[in-house]
């Protein structure tokens, strides 16, 4: 099964760059479906606020917001994985297992990491994960336009903080999520040139992983 990851804070465009690139491979005769992995933590704020709580957070605490949002995040990446490997399509995967880690360590809930960890070896790593860099600033000022939800600077900070600390950086190809979306789309697509069985034209300076320069890879199906 083949499958393609894009991780990073809120904000980022991880959802816009997966159905572009779930687009893209459908247009170019490789069949791929999106999956948005969420973890519910939106949906239970909105619960919150009917509640009269400000946050996801107040209501259920955080050991409770970390075990809720783990336990849904697992469940949609499972049902993902099962549906594309039943299908034989590409999983374009809008989150994994990593932005739950990142969660975990940016709520300052170590010890569920741990737990988390353990929970999530199960699934596979995907062959290409992109972590959508983006300025935590610019992240919120995209948050407050759209309109729909809110997070804190301080949280974004957090977060971004976060997925760069994780032992799995090194290995993350790294996007400028601060480019127009079709800038970014076509990076992503360049890196996967081999899975559109072309080549896609530059768009800036090659994509590289964990910051260090990229050397092509074999892009083969697992």
């Amino acid at each position: 099964m083949r499958s393609v990851a894009l991780i990073g804070i809120d904000g980022s465009g991880k959802t816009t760059q997966a159905h572009l690139l779930a687009d893209a491979l459908a247009a170019a005769g490789r069949p791929a479906t999106y999956h948005r992995n969420a973890g519910g933590r939106r949906w239970l704020g909105r619960i919150a606020q009917r509640l009269g709580r400000p946050d996801a957070q107040r209501l259920v605490g955080r050991d409770g917001l970390l075990a809720v949002e783990s336990v849904l995040r697992w469940l949609a990446i499972a049902l993902a994985l099962v549906s594309c490997l039943l299908t034989g399509r590409t999983a374009v995967m809008d989150r994994y297992s990593a932005c739950q880690y990142a969660s975990i360590r940016a709520h300052g809930g170590h010890r569920w990491e741990r737990l988390a960890r353990v929970g999530y070896r199960v699934f596979p790593q995907p062959q290409v994960t992109f972590l959508l860099s983006l300025d935590p600033a610019e992240a919120y000022r995209r948050i407050e336009r759209r309109g729909s939800d809110h997070e804190t600077l301080g949280w974004l900070t957090a977060a971004d903080t976060a997925y760069r600390t994780l032992p799995e950086y090194p290995t993350f190809i790294l996007v400028d999520a601060g480019r127009s979306a079709d800038e970014v789309s076509r990076q992503i697509r360049r890196h996967l040139a081999d899975w559109f069985g072309t080549d896609e034209p530059a768009a800036g300076p090659p994509l590289t992983p964990g910051g260090r320069e990229n050397q092509p890879e074999s892009l083969e199906p697992a």
